[in-house]
């Protein structure tokens, strides 16, 4: 196991140099000048041409790469061209917030699509069956926002269970912390509990199909000994490629429900430094979410290689 790991990131650092390339040069295209933004409308040639040397926007883009990447590598991710202040602090200020969203999002979504998956293949055509499959259908088609709105309409204006705004650190105040959490959270996690129990349930149905299954059975194994030994980590391999695409993709979610939430996360960084243009921050949010990506795909490699160890390095 141990080579399979250094394997993988052996693979991992090569493809995570040429990603950070591409999305640095990418970054530079968007249309916009900043050193016009930080001059001025009436600023002079002579003014916006100091602005970029001083801002090193003159040199080109792979010397502009290699001196950001090895700043990056002893943890400078440089300084906003708008508020002065260190990339790596405004992103260490809003990640953890967008990593316990992200990280509440994902364990909501297997607490919910775990136990329908196995309900649903269990009673394969039944009325649970077709109540798992509208739900997972509902899940999957309803936009995020609209999801977002329907529970701070509900849980909040209308029950006032739940606050419908703001964030706790956790370390402050659990209790609180988990109270303002849970609705976005939800609203993150429902697309993917949808998706992952659709996934599951096809996966329990094939493996419920296999002789080995069959031979547990007529040993005379209760069915939580056949369904937690020998179902569930054979048909996980396919939950386990969805979680890996859905932790990406729940950081990209994380942007709009911070905004519907008003949770100070990563998104409200991120928005800001878009909109202004503010390419430090931008490219230091964009390494951030690369790694995070490369992380939980070297991780889903892994889990393949305990799952199953064929995929493993001879």
């Amino acid at each position: 196991m141990l080579k399979f790991f250094l394997t993988r990131v052996a693979t991992t650092v090569p493809v995570l140099l040429l990603v950070t390339f591409v999305v640095f040069g990418l970054v530079l295209l968007i249309p916009g000048d900043p050193a016009v933004t930080i001059a001025g409308p009436e600023a002079t040639v002579e003014q916006v041409a100091a602005v970029r040397e001083r801002l090193g926007l003159d040199r080109p883009m792979v010397v502009q790469y290699w001196d950001w990447i090895t700043s990056a590598l002893s943890g400078d991710l440089g300084t906003s061209l708008f508020t002065s202040r260190p990339v790596a602090t405004s992103i260490g200020d809003g990640l953890p917030v967008t990593l316990a969203l992200a990280g509440s999002a994902l364990v909501i979504s297997l607490l919910i699509a775990v136990p329908t998956a196995i309900v649903s293949a269990l009673r394969r055509g039944t009325w649970l069956d077709r109540i798992s499959s509208i739900g997972s259908s509902l899940g999957i088609a309803l936009p995020s926002f609209w999801l977002g709105l329907m529970f701070v309409l509900l849980f909040s204006l209308t029950l006032g269970w739940l606050p419908a705004t703001g964030y706790v650190p956790i370390e402050k105040d659990p209790a609180a912390w988990a109270s303002h959490i849970l609705l976005p959270a939800l609203t993150l996690g429902i697309a993917g509990a949808a998706e992952s129990a659709r996934q599951l349930r096809g996966s329990i149905i094939g493996v419920l199909q296999q002789d080995y299954v069959r031979t547990a059975r007529a040993k005379g194994l209760r069915g939580r000994v056949v369904i937690g030994k020998h179902v569930m980590k054979n048909a996980s391999v396919p939950l386990v490629t969805v979680l890996g695409l859905q932790i990406t993709a729940l950081l990209g979610g994380a942007v709009l429900v911070e905004q519907i939430f008003g949770v100070p996360g990563l998104g409200q960084v991120a928005l800001n430094a878009v909109t202004t243009r503010d390419i430090p921050v931008i490219q230091g949010i964009v390494l951030v979410a690369v790694l995070v990506a490369m992380l939980s795909n070297l991780l889903v490699d892994l889990t393949y290689g305990y799952l199953n160890p064929k995929v493993r390095p001879r």
